[in-house]
């Protein structure tokens, strides 16, 4: 496995659905991955630091996990097929017993950016998965990063209601 951290939030360009994307600790290997609006929300309000006045959905999940005596330890990327990507949350239960919950990567991603838990990426997701390599792709690369910079919560409001 190997571990990724949210490099940003973006659309993409083709069809403007929004994507987020992990990066490794070294900024080689990027992972896009196209999540719903919602999922792209409830990130980017977390990275921001925007605190909804009512509990969201990921932060209801984290909430529930937590007075059920559990703790989430980490998510993974755990597959992809025919450019569908799986994920696990993987949550210890009070017993110290370590429970794999099926999850979309976009949630799983949202309660790890909530709970400041690693994300990881099998090596087989990485080899089959579409993915940009900095180090080939530095043009392609950089007019990327410069786009997922400019994301902003307020991008997605017209997207998901606020009550």
């Amino acid at each position: 496995m190997i571990e990724m951290i949210v490099g940003g939030l973006g659309f993409d360009p083709r069809n403007l659905s929004p994507l987020v994307l992990l990066r490794d600790q070294d900024e080689l290997n990027f992972l896009p991955i196209w999540i719903g609006v919602f999922e792209a929300a409830a990130v980017a309000m977390e990275l921001q630091g925007v605190k909804p006045p009512r509990p969201m959905t990921h932060d209801l999940l984290q909430s529930t996990i937590e007075a059920l005596g559990g703790k989430i330890k980490q998510v993974a990327i755990n597959d992809v097929k025919d450019g569908t990507f799986f994920a696990v949350i993987n949550v210890e239960n009070k017993e110290g017993k370590v429970l794999g919950i099926d999850s979309r990567p976009s949630d799983a991603i949202a309660l790890a950016v909530r709970c400041h838990v690693p994300i990881f990426v099998s090596e087989m997701v990485m080899m089959q998965a579409k993915l940009v390599n900095s180090e080939k792709d530095a043009e392609e690369t950089k007019k990327f990063n410069d786009f997922v910079q400019n994301i902003r919560p307020e991008d997605f409001t017209k997207y998901y209601n606020k009550d």
